[in-house]
């Protein structure tokens, strides 16, 4: 089996996302994508939207049969590191090796993460092009299009890069 995380806090879920979901399934042609919300960022001290509301506009954007979003984060009620998670996964799927998306803003200081060097070793980094951020050439390179952020949105609430199925919602709470 063939699988894929991409993790975040998403907040809020944003176009951007939505493209990378889609590049995933379309080039990487995994069996399951895992997308996994944080509680709360390891690098942040507070989130905006409860994780439960953010949970619950994924859920409500990613509807297909390949994608699964994973609320064990969440309802660890802490900040998870991401070793943690693939751990997690690989105690259910005996896999040597996952797939982990990440973009390119976070993939410059990923050598920061909780036990690295072990994760380095359990996952095959993807990563997701960024603000023209370079990304090394031995890895497999998402190339999005998308220059938003979810800080962004929050300080300027653009609503045409909130995914439709959740755009009032979102620019309720936020607002």
């Amino acid at each position: 089996m063939k699988i894929a995380i991409f993790g975040g806090s998403f907040d809020p879920p944003h176009t951007g996302h939505e493209e990378i979901v889609k590049e995933v399934l379309n080039s990487l042609h995994v069996d399951k994508l895992f997308i996994v919300p944080t509680h709360l960022n390891p690098f942040k001290k507070e989130f905006f939207a409860p994780s439960k509301l953010r949970l619950k506009w994924l859920k409500t954007i990613f509807t297909k049969k390949e994608i699964e979003i994973l609320d064990y984060e969440i309802r660890q009620k802490r900040s998870v590191p991401t070793i943690e998670t693939i751990e997690y996964l690989k105690s259910i799927y005996k896999l040597k090796k996952i797939y982990l998306i990440i973009g390119a803003d976070n993939f410059a200081n990923i050598t920061k993460w909780h036990r690295y060097e072990e994760l380095s070793k359990q996952v095959e980094f993807i990563v997701a092009s960024r603000d023209k951020r370079n990304i090394p050439k031995n890895l497999i390179k998402l190339p999005i299009n998308a220059n938003i952020s979810s800080s962004k949105l929050r300080s300027n609430m653009n609503t045409s890069f909130i995914p439709h199925k959740i755009r009032e919602e979102v620019e309720e709470y936020y607002r």
